[in-house]
Order: structure tokens, then C-alpha cells, then sequence
């Protein structure tokens, strides 16, 4: 059974989070949100696992 991972896990936190910010830069507010909209959608596609995601959402509460 896969279980949510909550503890620290990519090698460049850093990088990502700037390649994340960059990703928005030049985006209206509608524009970011519908980025935002898609990009969860992509990542709990390639999740695919129901169980994981029921507990992210939980846990992004």
C-alpha cells in the first residue's frame, strides 16, 4: 500500500520552488490559477493512486 510522503523529498527543493515561481512569472491571477488547476491535475494523475491523494487533500487542509 502506497503511503503519503510529508517528509522532506526532493534532492532541490530550492530549484524547484524558484522553476515553480518562474513557471508563474507573466501570469495573470486566472492564468495562475488555471496553471495551478492543471498542475495538480497532472501530478495526481501520475500519482494515480486514490488512497494517496485522499490523504494529501486531508493533509493540505
Amino acid at each position: 500500500m502506497n503511503m503519503l510522503i510529508l517528509t522532506p523529498n526532493l534532492p532541490d527543493p530550492d530549484g524547484f520552488y524558484n522553476e515553480l515561481i518562474q513557471a508563474h512569472e507573466g501570469l495573470t491571477k486566472e492564468q495562475s490559477d488555471a496553471f495551478n488547476a492543471r498542475l495538480i491535475l497532472t501530478l495526481a494523475n501520475h500519482i494515480g493512486d486514490r488512497t494517496v491523494l485522499t490523504t494529501a487533500l486531508e493533509a493540505a487542509k
